[in-house]
């Protein structure tokens, strides 16, 4: 390819990490508002944050993409900025899924935790902030990395914008250079590379998550092997030698 269609792709991949950013950014924070709503103790609040979860989770994010960017100015008379209308979209779709992790993680927490907090006077959110998000936290990592990356091939679908994404710019390439498996191939490696990233990231941030409230994976093994040892007698003997 010559100097300026690769020019071309660079920025498409540049307009993809932004969006993948500033929609990540969104479904993390409907995420974690809807989840924490999942689990109110009022059922109206309960009622709204499921209503919201099953609507979007229920619903095509590309049908979503179509309703912000061309249904909506016909409806209100506003026009969001390509950008801006794949980023509530896609943000909103996929925090309906994220809420779910969310909401698992925290009942997943020991009851005897929530009842530790209310024993020592915790207002709920002092028992959301100090007690249950710091457990919780840590073992929605590896979903929400699966979800990233998702999200990250979700991003693909802004390009029925006309957004100049990298599913844009590579189709646009492969238009000029009539060659499409040579350029779908970069473009499938350049997916793979920013994923591969992304999963790196998320491992070591769960990895530090883990091992600030006592949980790093290698310290989990051990507890488990000397478990299996004190119950069953495998491993007993070389526990004994150590």
């Amino acid at each position: 390819m010559t100097s300026g269609l690769w020019e071309l792709v660079l920025k498409g991949i540049w307009v993809t990490v932004q969006l993948l950013f500033l929609s990540s950014l969104v479904a993390g924070a409907v995420s974690f508002a809807v989840g924490v709503a999942r689990t109110s103790r009022r059922w109206i609040v309960r009622f709204l944050a499921g209503l919201y979860t099953e609507v979007f989770r229920g619903t095509s994010a590309l049908i979503m993409i179509f309703w912000v960017y061309f249904v909506l100015p016909l409806a209100f008379g506003w026009q969001l900025v390509p950008m801006w209308a794949g980023t509530l979209a896609l943000g909103l779709t996929y925090g309906a899924y994220g809420s779910e992790i969310v909401r698992g993680a925290l009942n997943a927490v020991d009851p005897a935790q929530r009842e530790g907090g209310i024993a020592l006077s915790f207002t709920p959110w002092q028992r959301m902030r100090l007690i249950l998000l710091p457990q919780a936290v840590p073992e929605m990592i590896p979903s929400f990395c699966n979800l990233l990356v998702e999200l990250l091939k979700g991003t693909a679908l802004v390009s029925i914008m006309g957004m100049g994404d990298l599913t844009f710019s590579g189709n646009l390439v492969r238009l000029a250079l009539q060659e499409s498996a040579e350029i779908y191939a970069y473009v499938l490696l350049i997916y793979f590379a920013i994923a591969f990233v992304i999963t790196r990231l998320m491992r070591a941030l769960e990895k530090r998550l883990k091992a600030g409230v006592g949980k790093d994976p290698g310290t989990e093994a051990t507890a488990r092997e000397l478990k299996r040892a004190r119950t069953t007698g495998v491993g007993a003997a070389s526990g004994g030698a150590a």
